[in-house]
């Protein structure tokens, strides 16, 4: 029997045997059911338009759902006009208003569409788990909606008053919009975010939003996301990364609008310092317009330039006190011969491409100006005092990890380090040696620690530098390269030194004894598991794939970031689990004016339909059985006694 005490405490909860009863046999009846539908994405990179589209669409599976439900009784413009209603119920609604189209006949059409709709994306789920994502108000009416027997001549009229009363007492569009919601909440059962919200796209911090109010998600860091993390630490080398990449991709909204970040002190320090310098090598990528605080992009590449060599600074600063990092071959400023305006690198010297240099000392290159040490202190307390920032942060740190086990798939964003010979590779810290599933916990302890740790503690700032290391030391999980070559970007015209090799891992991790391994070392069996990453986008236009190692690996990083749709041909994928199969939905460019449904191909069929008995939720739920069943022989034994309400008198 379990422990005495644990028993007294699920008592608590379950009083009778009764009550115990019934839970148990409710919990087994939901073991029996086909498990829940997981969708993959990853490397959103602020794509905040692209990416809610397809979550709001399910990458295609609702437009699917329609065509299953209706066939061929309406045409594919209907299928279109009742997709695009449940992805964005208010815009719809709204212009069918403002077009005098919004008529009653119209909204008895669209409820009966969306109800069977709901029908069919709810018919594998307790009825009990569809009334808790019911809306509060409407969830009655829905319910008996949804379970409306149409043979019976009695409910169809029950039917008709309840479709006429909710356009009667005008609460129709309420109705209809809650129904879009259901549906859209009852296509995504779990939702996986391998790494990248930030960076280079416009608004992260509206996908974190929907996010936050997603019923169930988890995230895989990737080596963004760590530097936004690291910059809500105050590390200063990844304040000035991500203010250097917000600036570079025109994302002054995300900073200004998003998170209140206050970017003039910047703005004036450079058309101060940088007054005459045209910055030619730190023009923007305008990739998307501001909407809120256009910046002249000539005003920008200042910004851009002056915000680089803080960096660069700071980074040299953070390796100095690191020999353990292993990286002070990367402090190129004190590299550079400021007289002959040249860079030695691995013992030869190279041209720069821009010498003007007027806040660096060639005395004490890694010094910041006293100028520059106020406004990195300006700069770091607009970050640390950021609300929703820190919202957001936070969000991440209770939903996310460096990476997730979950129904026989292993989750993370970049790569687990690997030498030439296929052994993992060792991280050296304190002298202590991690390698493999260690090192990522390991990982993991350091990123809490820099966050959540008393400012001001040696482990605290030891844990904030680290974060930075992540971002771009070579034997970080989630970076994967042996460097991080943005001075050499900036300031160097040889392709051989912009190229950053990437770690074994990505070599040998397309054939499957190495998937093999991998899993093995995170507690896997090989047989029917799936290592999922993201992080290094897949070039179809090249003939690429992002199925390898015979379907035991799928990268599904294909481009939603506008930077790198034109090296893959395509907008990204995501990777969708259900009952039956495992499925790639291919994106299409995001184009609000055009119809966007992604291409989906099944890449995996199950051998048998997976029930809730088999996944991760079974399981727990086996023990939760076991458990009441204790309870129960703790009843009738009579070492627990039951509990009664008791009934009051009238």
């Amino acid at each position: 029997m379990r422990d005495l005490a644990y028993l007294k405490l699920l008592a608590r909860e379950y009083p009778n045997i009764r009550a115990a009863s019934s839970e148990i046999i409710n919990m087994k009846a939901i073991c029996g059911l086909p498990k829940g539908t997981e969708y993959f994405f990853s490397d959103l990179h602020g794509e905040y338009e692209a990416f809610i589209h397809l979550l709001r669409s399910s990458s295609g599976i609702i437009r699917e759902k329609i065509k299953e439900t209706f066939g061929h009784i309406i045409s594919q413009e209907d299928e279109i006009r009742l997709a695009n209603l449940i992805y964005y119920p208010d815009r719809i609604l709204s212009q069918l208003r403002q077009a005098g189209e919004l008529t009653e006949d119209w909204q008895k059409i669209a409820i009966y569409r969306l109800v069977q709709i709901c029908k069919e994306v709810s018919s594998k789920y307790t009825r009990s788990k569809v009334r808790k994502k019911m809306p509060a108000e409407f969830a009655y009416i829905i319910d008996e909606l949804l379970h409306v027997d149409y043979n019976d001549e009695n409910k169809k009229v029950y039917y008709s008053e309840i479709i006429h009363t909710i356009i009667d007492i005008h609460v129709a569009d309420s109705f209809i919009i809650a129904l879009c919601r259901l549906i859209q909440n009852l296509t995504i059962d779990n939702l996986h975010i391998i790494g990248d919200i930030f960076d280079r796209g416009p608004r992260a911090d509206i996908i974190m939003e929907e996010l936050m109010h997603f019923h169930d998600v988890d995230i895989q860091w990737g080596n963004h996301d760590i530097s936004w993390m690291g910059a809500a630490t105050g590390n200063p080398a990844c304040i000035c990364n991500v203010l250097r990449i917000a600036i570079s991709y025109n994302g002054f909204d995300v900073l200004e609008d998003g998170y209140g970040i206050n970017i003039r002190p910047l703005s004036m320090f450079a058309a101060r310092v940088y007054k005459d310098d045209p910055c030619t090598r730190f023009m923007p990528h305008i990739l998307d317009e501001n909407i809120y605080d256009a910046v002249d992009p000539g005003l920008a590449a200042k910004m851009h330039k002056a915000i680089a060599m803080m960096q660069f600074k700071m980074e040299g600063q953070i390796i100095l006190r690191h020999p353990e990092y292993g990286m002070e071959s990367r402090i190129l400023l004190k590299a550079i011969d400021f007289e002959k305006g040249t860079v030695r690198i691995g013992g030869k010297e190279y041209q720069l491409l821009d010498t003007n240099f007027p806040t660096v000392d060639p005395a004490d290159p890694l010094k910041l100006s006293q100028e520059e040490e106020e406004l990195l202190h300006t700069l770091t307390l607009s970050f640390c005092h950021s609300a929703l920032l820190h919202r957001h942060i936070k969000f991440l740190y209770s939903n996310g990890g460096m990476y997730k086990c979950c129904n026989s798939n292993l989750l993370y964003h970049g790569c687990i380090p690997m030498r030439e010979d296929g052994r993992f590779d060792e991280l050296v810290i304190d002298g202590q040696a991690y390698k493999g599933k260690a090192l990522m916990d390991f990982i993991d302890g350091q990123i809490q620690n820099a966050y959540f740790l008393e400012k001001g503690t040696p482990e605290k700032e030891k844990s904030c530098d680290f974060m930075w290391y992540l971002w771009c030391g070579s034997k970080s999980p989630v970076f994967g390269k042996d460097k991080m070559a943005t001075f050499e970007n900036y300031f160097l015209a040889e392709p051989e030194l912009k190229k950053e090799r990437m770690n074994p891992y990505y070599r040998l991790s397309v054939q499957e004894e190495h998937c093999d391994r991998i899993l093995e070392e995170f507690g896997f069996s090989t047989a029917g598991s799936h290592i999922i990453n993201g992080h290094v986008p897949v070039k179809i236009k090249d003939g690429e794939t992002p199925v390898k190692a015979g379907g035991k690996l799928f990268i599904i990083d294909g481009g939603l970031s506008k930077a790198y749709q034109g090296k893959t041909g395509i907008a990204g994928y995501t990777l969708i689990f259900n009952s039956r199969h495992l499925a790639l939905a291919e994106h299409k460019p995001f184009d609000p004016s055009q119809e966007l449904t992604p291409r989906v191909s099944i890449v995996e069929k199950m051998r048998k339909r997976i029930r809730v008995a088999d996944t991760d939720e079974g399981r727990e739920l086996a023990g939760r059985i076991e458990d009441l069943k204790e309870l129960l022989e703790a009843y009738r034994k009579g070492v627990l006694k039951e509990r009664f309400q008791q009934r009051r008198g009238i």
